[in-house]
């Protein structure tokens, strides 16, 4: 059976090693730590988790709690240990960071199919199959090879992420949609603020609170990515003439030029989420939430994703991968994790598993696989290899899930049966997948 190369022994690294051996594949798993460190690890074990200690809601109403419904589904090792090394939280998924990582660091190192290799990995080979799966800490020197093996202007090492609304918690009647000076159809929806209004927002702007980057965080800021509160500082009108510009633009209730306005732009081609273009931003997550609904069309906004600014190794994997997370260019390259630009540990861990899938049924000369649409890993995984424009890292959030077939005003309701549905798709597409596969069984060490 041939070797199989995974490189990062994180989340996303241990569900794809998991996943090939449990296929029958010998699995070579590198991971440089202890041999070099980073800036953020504190021990040398496996999957450890250097944030949160939360894998998110258990509730399959949320979206990272669907996604681990459905890894669950696929025997995820991260869900398992999440279970194994759980502390009480609420609906969360807290989880004791020790015991989580030994968890996971045993169930490796005891596999007979894989051997971890304790060293830096600085070329991805390109004449055998491998996953890449190195998170947003990647060493200097494998960094600098994947530039050249994605192309130097598909790999970024720094987030600069605009808010992202639910478009039904959107106030339409208080804007308009429309381009600047009606060029390009009406793709924008326009928030419009008085004076008044502006004045007040942007008071409260320099006002909020702020994140402090990490050490290993800190980045010159880019004009093209400036956060709001940086251009909010340099002078009262700066905003009116970067991502507030109100020229170009007539409100069509008053005939006239708005004094201020927030441009939103459609996420995803059924313009279900809306992104604040412009609006990357180190507000705290209760500030940015507090300060962006004085925007009158957003008092009552929905915030699937809040912005941020920090550093982040990813590639644009829209312009790189397919759908089943290999290489455009070498097929037998395979990237998962936060590397293709999925946002946490349930997601990052996801992509992990897929990748492994995928990696072993080429391996094995099978057609390469894809879970339903329906599903929150199917829905993700196609968001971050077709997005148009520039990728910015993506969660699981039921605004990528295609609507009902009916609508359902109820918006717990409405989660509740999307979850159901992808969970029903997903079931029917992890039972296909494992009988078309031989598992390997860790527990009786057979086939």
């Amino acid at each position: 059976m041939e070797e199989i190369l995974v490189i990062g022994g994180g989340l996303a690294g241990c569900e794809a090693s998991y996943n090939l051996a449990n296929m029958g594949f010998k699995v070579l798993l590198y991971e440089m730590r202890p041999q070099k460190l980073t800036p953020a690890h504190k021990s040398d074990k496996l999957a450890e988790l250097v944030c949160s200690n939360t894998l998110g809601s258990t509730e399959i109403t949320s979206g990272a709690g669907l996604l681990k419904a459905e890894m669950e589904l696929l025997d995820s090792l991260v869900v398992s240990a999440g279970k194994h090394s759980y502390i009480p939280a609420g609906s969360a998924l807290a989880v004791d960071r020790e015991l989580f990582s030994q968890y996971i660091t045993r169930r490796i190192e005891e596999h007979p199919n894989i051997t971890l290799i304790r060293e830096e990995v600085k070329r991805v080979p390109r004449d055998q199959i491998v996953i890449v799966a190195t998170g947003p800490l990647t060493s200097e020197a494998l960094a600098e090879d994947i530039r050249e093996l994605v192309g130097f202007d598909h790999l970024y090492f720094y987030d600069a992420i605009a808010p992202i609304v639910e478009a039904d918690s959107v106030d339409f009647s208080k804007g308009f949609w429309a381009s600047r000076y009606s060029k390009g159809g009406d793709d924008y929806f326009n928030c419009p603020l008085t004076e008044e209004e502006y004045k007040i927002f942007y008071e409260e702007l320099l006002k909020a609170e702020k994140v402090q980057p990490k050490d290993f965080e800190k980045a010159v800021y880019f004009e093209g990515c400036m956060p709001i509160e940086e251009m909010a500082r340099r002078g009262y009108k700066t905003l009116l003439f970067g991502p507030m510009k109100p020229v170009g633009l007539i409100d069509p209730k008053t005939g006239k030029q708005p004094f201020a306005v927030v441009q939103l732009r459609k996420e995803n081609k059924e313009g279900t989420l809306l992104s604040l273009v412009g609006f990357q931003t180190q507000m705290t997550y209760s500030e940015q939430k507090r300060v962006l609904r004085l925007i009158p069309c957003l008092r009552n906004a929905v915030f699937v994703k809040l912005g941020s600014m920090h550093r982040n190794t990813f590639i644009q994997s829209n312009r790189v991968l397919t759908p089943y997370l290999n290489m455009r260019k070498y097929e037998n390259i395979f990237f998962a994790g936060q590397i293709t630009g999925v946002e946490g540990y349930v997601a990052s861990a996801a992509t992990g598993i897929l990748a492994g899938i995928n990696a072993g049924r080429l391996a094995k000369g099978k057609e390469l696989l894809l879970p339903p649409q329906e599903t929150m890993l199917g829905s993700l995984v196609r968001y971050i290899t077709s997005k148009e424009g520039t990728l910015q890292p993506m969660s699981p959030v039921f605004g990528l899930l295609p609507p009902l077939e009916t609508k359902v005003k109820n918006k717990e309701e409405r989660k509740k049966l999307l979850a159901e549905r992808a969970l029903k798709a997903m079931e029917k597409w992890s039972k296909a997948l494992k009988e078309d596969i031989i598992i390997y069984s860790p527990a009786t060490g057979q086939g």
